[in-house]
């Protein structure tokens, strides 16, 4: 499977891509990919964690709406991370994103929010 810039990792059998600090026109093209990669990793939900993220723009949501859209349509679901305090829950909400995808302060209170991964 091909790799992309942004780490796709696993916690408790869940997808999870991990922003950079910036997420904008410059690499939106990766996020999606490693979206793309996350989804791939079988049906159900699969975690976007943008603790270390102070900066996405119009691209970047963009992006994680598309995914939801993929996902929802596939019957998944994409959860979100974001500290509070920070400006990307602010975008998240000014965008409207914030009513699509869940959005957890912790990636703990994240996984506890989706259904346990199948077994494969």
């Amino acid at each position: 499977m091909g790799e992309t810039g942004f780490p796709v990792g696993d916690a408790s059998g869940v997808p999870v891509v991990v922003a950079p600090e910036e997420v904008d026109i410059t690499n939106a093209d990766e996020l999606r990919a490693a979206l793309r990669q996350a989804a791939t990793r079988g049906p159900g939900a699969f975690v976007v964690d943008l603790t270390s993220t102070t900066f996405c723009d119009s691209a970047g949501v963009h992006a994680l709406v598309e995914a939801y859209k993929r996902a929802r349509a596939e019957g998944g679901q994409v959860v979100l991370v974001a500290v509070s305090g920070r400006s990307v829950p602010r975008i998240l909400a000014l965008t409207g994103v914030d009513r699509m995808l869940p959005c957890f302060p912790s990636l703990a209170e994240a996984l506890a929010s989706v259904p346990a991964a199948e077994p494969r």
